[in-house]
């Protein structure tokens, strides 16, 4: 399935996103994907290829806007993703999100239930307090100065070693891929990072049920260094009825060292 690149502005900052048509057998609301950090919609290429759907940029992040006058907050990203569905006319969306890109998803859902006809979540951060400490990197983040400084002498080497410390396979992360990351990894999206993690410290989600969870499919690599297994089962008492799948062959990005999770996920949003 070909898989196409736009760019649209909203409030006159661009934003990139990719769409795929779905296939006949895959009937409903479109797949929107939504990435988590330092990424992009680079990570969801193989998904929409089998599944169709949409699969922005997030303000702050690849080749969309990364203005220092932008809202990098959870709430911000929030609107901006209502406002995003809202000029490319998409109502209704079956949700696949990964990381801070998971956080959003509830919080769409949160907010908009009737819009969300499915849910599935990849390895997300702690955010809903019950005891889950921050990983170390995102605590440094949250301190100023410090975080600005260990952003700044971030260089080539170190994200690669990051980025493959997350994954299980020794070729998760191919140089080309991480040279990908690295272009997007700017100035910008190092301050859209601390800006996200400091609200979201500042300001700690409320780990409340949904009131009209969707169908839920939570896959966790139990091998993530930064969040540990227990989450997932924290995240699911959010999304009552939601299914854990636990993997102990893979990392913070499990379809990296579970290539059959696109066709796992591509099952689950046709259910």
């Amino acid at each position: 399935m070909r898989v196409d690149e736009h760019t649209i502005y909203l409030d006159e900052s661009p934003v990139f996103y990719r769409s795929a048509s779905a296939t006949p057998a895959a009937p409903g609301a479109p797949a929107l994907y939504l990435h988590g950090i330092p990424t992009s919609s680079d990570d969801w290429v193989g998904f929409l290829a089998r599944t169709g759907g949409i699969a922005p940029d997030l303000l702050g992040f690849g080749r969309s806007g990364k203005g220092g006058h932008l809202d990098y907050s959870l709430a911000g990203l929030t609107e901006f993703l209502e406002r995003f569905l809202a000029e490319i006319q998409v109502e209704k969306v079956k949700l696949v999100a990964h990381d801070w890109g998971a956080v959003l998803a509830l919080t769409l859902a949160d907010r908009h239930p009737n819009r969300v006809e499915t849910l599935v979540l990849f390895n997300a951060p702690p955010v809903l307090g019950g005891g889950f400490a921050w990983p170390r990197p995102m605590r440094l983040w949250q301190t100023p100065l410090i975080g600005e400084g260990l952003m700044g002498s971030t260089n080539r080497w170190l994200l690669a070693r990051t980025l493959r410390q997350g994954s299980v396979r020794d070729d998760a992360w191919p140089d080309a891929r991480v040279a990908e990351v690295w272009d997007q990894f700017d100035q910008g999206t190092q301050r859209a990072i601390l800006r996200l993690v400091r609200d979201t410290a500042d300001h700690p989600a409320t780990p409340q049920p949904l009131e009209r969870p969707p169908p839920a499919l939570i896959i966790w690599g139990e091998r993530d260094p930064w969040y540990p297994p227990p989450l997932a089962d924290a995240y699911a008492t959010r999304l009552a009825g939601a299914h854990i799948e636990r993997l102990p062959d893979a990392g913070h990005w499990p379809w990296l060292d579970r290539p059959d999770l696109v066709e796992r996920v591509a099952d689950f949003l046709v259910q």
